[in-house]
C-alpha cells in the first residue's frame, strides 16, 4: 500500500495541474479548432463547387489585412472586417499575401522574409477561418504599391545582374524570376503558427491570383505575359494542387482579338500585352478573373451609358467563359469612384445593383458568371487607408440591404440557406 500511494499522489498531483492548465487555457487553445468546417473549392467546368453543390460568391477587397495584421493597434480591424463581412453573408474575400520592401514589408529582401509579418499574414487567414470566410491571396501587384513588379526590378538592378531596368523585366529576366519562384515556394509552403496548416493544405484558402492587374506594354503581342502566365502558373500547381488559381486580369480584349474592337473601353485597353481569352485559357489557370471600372475606363459618356457598358462588358465576359474558356469567370473587382463631378451615392448603388443582377441571373441559368467581389470594404476610422472606391456599407442602410439581398438570393440558389445559422438569420427575415 505504501508504494501504491507513494505512486498515486504525484500522480494525482500532475493530473491535477494539467487540468488546471486545461481550465485555464484551454479555451485559447482550442479557439482556431472550433471554426466552421470548410471543404476545399473546386471546379466543374464552368462553376465553382463545394461539397457538390455550386459555390456562387457574394464578396469583397480588403487588400489591407495583413498590414494592419501587423500593428498591434490597428490588428483589431482585421476581426472586425471579417466578422462584419460574414454578418452581410459576404463569403470570399480579396486581400494581399505580399508586401516586397518598405514599412511592414513581408518580403525584406529576396528570400529574407519578415517572421513577424508572416504572422501577421497567419492571423489573417486564421481569422477568416473562424468568421467561415475565404481568401483569394494575390502573390504580387504589377502597380508600385506594396512593392510590387518594382521593387522585385529594383532588386535585380541593385545587385547588378538585372537584365534591363524596365519594370516589365520582371516577366522575363531569369534572375527576377527566380526570385518570385522562391517567394511563392515559401508563401503556399508556410506553417500557419496559430493553425498549424500549411496555406497549401488549408482551404480558408479560396485559391491564388498570379498578379494584381498584370501589364506588359513593351511588347503589346502578348507574348511576353502569355510565357509568363504559362510558366508561373506550372510553377504553382507544381507546389499546390489542392487550391484554385488565377491570373488576376482586368479583362481587356487584346489587339488579335475582334472584341477589342466591339467591347472594350476604349482604344488603349489592347495595348497592355494582355488578352483576357489568351491569358485565361492557359491550362493551369482554373477561373478567369475581371474587373470593372467604368468612370475611369469610360470619358465624356453619361452615368447611363456607363451602365449600358457595365452590362455589356460583364456579359460579353461570361459568354467567353461559357462557351469558349470553359472556365467560372469572377469579377474580382468592381467600383465606382467618388471623385467625378457630379458624383451621387444613388449612382454608386446602381452601379452595385447592376453589376450584382447580372451575377444573379448568370446564376440562376447555371452559367459562368461565379460572383463579384467589390472594390473595397473598411470599418470605421480608415480614412487615410481609403482611395476614391472605398465604403463602410453599413454607414448606407440602402448600401448594407443591396448585398445583403444579394447573399440570400445567392444562398437561395445554392440551397444553402437552411444550412448556415448566419444566412438564416440574415435572409428569413426580409421575407
Amino acid at each position: 500500500m505504501m508504494a501504491g500511494n507513494g505512486l498515486f499522489y504525484p500522480i494525482l498531483g500532475f493530473a491535477s495541474c494539467v487540468a488546471f492548465i486545461y481550465m485555464s487555457f484551454g479555451d485559447l487553445m482550442l479557439t482556431y479548432h472550433q471554426e466552421p468546417e470548410l471543404a476545399f473549392v473546386t471546379r466543374n467546368g464552368t462553376q465553382f463547387m463545394v461539397d457538390g453543390r455550386p459555390f456562387y460568391i457574394n464578396g469583397w477587397n480588403s487588400y489591407w489585412l495583413m498590414d494592419h495584421s501587423a500593428e498591434d493597434d490597428r490588428k483589431p480591424r482585421v476581426s472586425a472586417m471579417l466578422e462584419a463581412g460574414a454578418k452581410m453573408g459576404l463569403t470570399v474575400c480579396r486581400t494581399w499575401a505580399f508586401n516586397d520592401g518598405g514599412y511592414n514589408a513581408l518580403q525584406v529582401s529576396p528570400g529574407r522574409l519578415d517572421e513577424r509579418v508572416f504572422k501577421a499574414l497567419d492571423y489573417v487567414i486564421a481569422e477568416a477561418r473562424q468568421h467561415g470566410i475565404r481568401l483569394l491571396l494575390c502573390l504580387v501587384n504589377n502597380l508600385k504599391p506594396y512593392g510590387g513588379k518594382t521593387q522585385y526590378v529594383k532588386w535585380a538592378w541593385e545587385e547588378g545582374i538585372g537584365l534591363s531596368s524596365s519594370n516589365d523585366s520582371f516577366f522575363f529576366d531569369p534572375t527576377i524570376k527566380r526570385y518570385f519562384k522562391n517567394y511563392v515556394k515559401t508563401l503556399l509552403t508556410r506553417k500557419n503558427t496559430i493553425t498549424g496548416i500549411e496555406y497549401r493544405n488549408d482551404p480558408s484558402i479560396f485559391g491564388w491570383e498570379l498578379m494584381n492587374e498584370p501589364r506588359c506594354m513593351s511588347d503589346p503581342s502578348g507574348d511576353t505575359l502569355q510565357d509568363w502566365i504559362e510558366e508561373m502558373s506550372a510553377f504553382v500547381k507544381s507546389i499546390d494542387k489542392n487550391h484554385l488559381l488565377t491570373v488576376g486580369l482586368e479583362g481587356f480584349y487584346g489587339p488579335k482579338n475582334p472584341k477589342r474592337l466591339t467591347v472594350n473601353p476604349e482604344d488603349w485597353a489592347s495595348t497592355f500585352g494582355s488578352d483576357f481569352v489568351r491569358n485565361s485559357k492557359v491550362p493551369d489557370i482554373d477561373f478567369a478573373s475581371v474587373h470593372i471600372y467604368p468612370d475611369h475606363w469610360i470619358h465624356d459618356r453619361t452615368f447611363e451609358e456607363k451602365l449600358t457598358f457595365v452590362s455589356k462588358w460583364m456579359l460579353s465576359h461570361i459568354e467567353d467563359a461559357h462557351y469558349d474558356l470553359r472556365k467560372p469567370v469572377f469579377f474580382t473587382e468592381y467600383g465606382f469612384s467618388n471623385l467625378t463631378n457630379d458624383f451621387q451615392h444613388s449612382q454608386r448603388e446602381q452601379f452595385y445593383k447592376t453589376v450584382l443582377d447580372i451575377i444573379y441571373k448568370s446564376a440562376k441559368r447555371k452559367r459562368a458568371g461565379a460572383g463579384a467581389l467589390v472594390w473595397q470594404l473598411f470599418v470605421e476610422g480608415m480614412e487615410e487607408f481609403n482611395d476614391d472606391f472605398g465604403i463602410v456599407p453599413w454607414e448606407r442602410s440602402s448600401t448594407y440591404r443591396t448585398f445583403t439581398k444579394q447573399s440570400c438570393r445567392l444562398a437561395r440558389i445554392q440551397g444553402t440557406l437552411l444550412q448556415n445559422q448566419i444566412f438564416r438569420e440574415l435572409c428569413l427575415q426580409r421575407r
